[in-house]
C-alpha cells in the first residue's frame, strides 16, 4: 500500500502535465508532445488514476485535432476511450459531453468546388481528399470505440444512440465518397429521426436520378427491421414536410408508394396485406435485392415469421445486423 502511495506520489497533478504540454504543441512540436501525452498518462493509468488520465487525453486529443494533427489527435481520442474502459466508467450524460467535445474538434475539410489550373489544382483535390479520408477513419475508429464502451457500460445493447448520430453525421457530411448504407445503419441505432430526415433531404439534392427513393425506402426499412414503428414514421413525415417547406419534389415512384402503404399497414396485424404488398410491388423491391432480405427481418420482428436460418444469406445487412447487436 505504502508504495501505491509512493508511486501516486510522483505523478503531479493532471492540470500541470496539461499546461505543460499544451505549450509544447503550441511551440510546434506536435511529435514530442505525442510522445508525452502517451506516456504520462500510461504512468497514470498504471497508478488507477483514472480521472487524470482522462483529463491528460481529452485535453491532448483537442489541441492536437485544433492544430490539425488527426492522427496524433485520433490516437488520443481513442486512449481515451481505452480509459474510460480501464477505469469502468459508467455512460452519462457527463462523459458523453466529453466525447462530444473531442468528435467536435475532428477537422471538416471543404472539398474545392472549381477546378482552374488543371495540374495544380488536380493535385490539391487529391490532397485535400486523401486529408478528408484520414479525418472520416480516425473520427470513425473513435466513435466506434466510444459506441463498444457504452453498450459495455450502462447504454442500450447497441451503444449510446447519441454517439451513433455523431458517426453518421460525419460520416455523411465529411467523407469524400459517401456510403448512405453505412449512414443508415448508424441513423437508425441513433435517437433523431428527424436529424436523419435532414441528411436525406440534403442528398436529395445532390444524389443521381432513382437514387433519393431508394434511400428514403432504405431508412425506413432499416427502422422497421429493428421494430422501430415509430421513427420510421416520424421519418418519413419529417422528410414529406421538409420537401414541401424548401419547394422541392418529394420522389413519386412505386417504390414511395409501397412505403406508405407498408406503414400504414404495420398499424395493424395485417399480415395477408404485408404479403399482398410485397407480391404486387416487386418489381420495385428488386431494384435494390437487400429491401427482401430486410422485409423478412420485418416479417419476423411484427408477425413472428421465423426463417430457418436468420440472418443467413443476408449479404452485408446480415453482417449489419450482427455488427450492431442482432436484435
Amino acid at each position: 500500500m505504502s508504495k501505491e502511495r509512493a508511486k501516486r506520489g510522483t505523478l503531479p497533478p493532471a492540470q500541470e502535465q496539461i499546461e505543460k504540454f499544451e505549450k509544447v504543441v503550441e511551440e510546434g512540436n506536435y511529435y514530442g508532445a505525442q510522445q508525452l501525452y502517451k506516456s504520462i498518462t500510461a504512468r497514470y493509468v498504471a497508478a488507477q488514476r483514472y480521472p487524470e488520465a482522462l483529463d491528460i487525453l481529452e485535453s491532448g486529443a483537442c489541441i492536437q485535432l485544433k492544430h490539425g494533427q488527426v492522427t496524433c489527435g485520433a490516437e488520443l481520442a481513442s486512449l481515451f476511450v481505452e480509459t474510460l474502459v480501464k477505469g469502468k466508467f459508467p455512460y452519462n450524460d457527463e462523459t458523453l459531453v466529453r466525447v462530444r467535445k473531442i468528435y467536435k474538434q475532428f477537422p471538416k475539410i471543404p472539398v474545392p468546388q472549381q477546378l482552374g489550373d488543371l495540374d495544380d489544382d488536380m493535385q490539391r483535390l487529391s490532397e485535400t481528399l486523401g486529408t478528408a479520408k484520414t479525418c472520416v477513419e480516425g473520427c470513425s475508429s473513435f466513435l466506434k470505440a466510444a459506441i463498444k464502451w457504452s453498450a459495455k457500460f450502462g447504454a442500450p445493447r447497441a451503444g449510446a444512440p447519441e454517439i451513433h448520430v455523431m458517426l453518421a453525421n460525419y460520416m455523411y457530411f465529411e467523407s469524400p465518397e459517401v456510403d448512405m448504407v453505412r449512414v443508415a445503419q448508424h441513423f437508425v441505432r441513433g435517437n433523431n429521426p428527424k436529424e436523419f430526415a435532414c441528411t436525406l433531404v440534403h442528398f436529395m439534392g445532390k444524389c443521381y436520378p432513382g437514387e433519393d427513393d431508394v434511400a428514403i425506402a432504405r431508412a425506413v426499412l432499416m427502422y422497421l427491421a429493428l421494430g422501430n414503428l415509430r421513427d420510421a414514421n416520424v421519418l418519413m413525415d419529417e422528410i414529406k414536410m421538409q420537401v414541401e417547406a424548401k419547394q422541392l419534389e418529394f420522389p413519386k415512384s412505386d417504390l414511395m408508394q409501397f412505403i406508405n402503404f407498408l406503414l400504414e399497414t404495420m398499424l395493424r396485424d395485417a399480415f395477408p396485406i404485408f404479403n399482398m404488398l410485397r407480391s404486387n410491388f416487386k418489381s420495385s423491391l428488386d431494384r435494390e435485392p437487400s429491401f427482401h432480405e430486410l422485409l423478412d427481418e420485418i416479417a419476423e420482428k411484427f408477425y413472428g415469421v421465423r426463417r430457418r436460418n436468420p440472418l443467413q444469406g443476408m449479404g452485408m445487412f446480415g453482417e449489419i445486423f450482427k455488427m450492431m447487436g442482432g436484435d
